[in-house]
């Protein structure tokens, strides 16, 4: 028979090994992923920071956990799920996009935030500067819409005898969209094109735009650097297959969900990145310390499957400048 004594200290042990494993768990560092849109919409992007956090030592679910807080496309979300964050006194926050990154400032002087953003993030008001980016904030930037004109060129190299080219836009994001339109402009006045812009900032908008340059008789579109269109990269592939438009995107992940082409820097390799740098934050590195990383390797991606399906000889001279072809 078991005594007394032994049956109570067998139960003293029963009782501490869940106090000990809650307070390993509570132990956890715990990283707050804050997003403009949704996890659906961010699933690959999702899958590279874990990646980079991993390659720093940090395993979601062992010696890590990821919070993820998202906007569902409702901008006006984001300062009260920057808040939450902050309540639940995570130890890093990593911000997804110029919006997220600027919600995540604003809720916090002190809690280090890794963001990742297709904007200047000097002009932003994020970082004093690049190589000192100050405070408790620090990030990866990509080329993105400074590459607008460079866009044009190569879907005009594709496309040498159009003439009339489609701008998808939107106007929501004043920011970088006035600029990037007179840049567009004036690349389109020294190869003598004209250009026809078309703004769309929802889903129901991007329907519409198709069916209206189609209406315009455009002869290839140019989708710009927009937190929408980087979302819904199969969406504006299927739309411009089923108007039969040539396009041209800013990121490979366009080309890779059946866009004709792009040109631009990865943003599965920014989040990555931003992966990387939470882990070592984690570790002891302080954001300020931390310079604001360049993403300056551009690439030209040409997919033959949607050529083929538009009827398109790719010029072998594209071809032996694409940096990866999609076959």
């Amino acid at each position: 028979m078991i005594q007394r004594r032994e049956f109570i200290a067998g139960l003293g042990g029963a009782v501490a090994w869940p106090v000990m494993a809650r307070a390993q768990q509570a132990a956890m560092p715990v990283i707050g992923h804050l997003g403009a849109s949704s996890a659906d919409d961010n699933k690959n992007f999702t899958v590279a920071f874990l990646q980079g956090l991993k390659e720093a030592g940090y395993v979601d679910g062992q010696n890590v956990a990821v919070e993820y807080r998202w906007a569902e496309n409702q901008y006006d979300r984001l300062p009260a799920l920057a808040a939450d964050l902050v309540r639940r006194r995570v130890a890093v926050i990593v911000a997804a996009g110029a919006d997220a990154a600027r919600a995540a400032k604003a809720a916090t002087p002190t809690i280090p935030i890794v963001f990742g953003t297709g904007q200047d993030p000097v002009a932003l008001g994020l970082v004093a500067s690049l190589n000192r980016p100050g405070a408790n904030i620090t990030g990866i930037t990509v080329l993105a819409s400074e590459l607008a004109p460079k866009q044009l060129q190569l879907l005009h190299d594709l496309l040498p005898n159009a003439a009339r080219f489609g701008v998808l836009a939107d106007p929501a994001d004043q920011s970088t969209t006035v600029q990037v339109i007179a840049d567009l402009q004036a690349a389109a006045r020294t190869l003598s094109l004209q250009l026809v812009v078309v703004n769309a900032s929802t889903d129901t908008d991007l329907e519409m735009a198709f069916t209206t340059l189609s209406q315009q008789r455009v002869d290839a579109v140019l989708v710009t650097n927009q937190a929408l269109y980087n979302r819904r990269t199969e969406e504006l592939a299927a739309l411009a297959a089923r108007h039969a438009l040539p396009a041209m995107y800013p990121f490979r992940e366009h080309a890779l969900a059946g866009g004709l082409m792009s040109y631009g820097s990865s943003l599965g390799n920014a989040f990555h990145q931003a992966g990387i740098y939470a882990g070592r934050i984690l570790k002891g590195e302080k954001p300020a310390d931390l310079p604001v990383q360049q993403a300056t390797k551009l690439d030209l991606v040409i997919n033959l499957k949607t050529a083929k399906a538009l009827g398109l000889a790719v010029p072998t001279s594209i071809l032996l400048r694409a940096d990866e072809v999609i076959e």
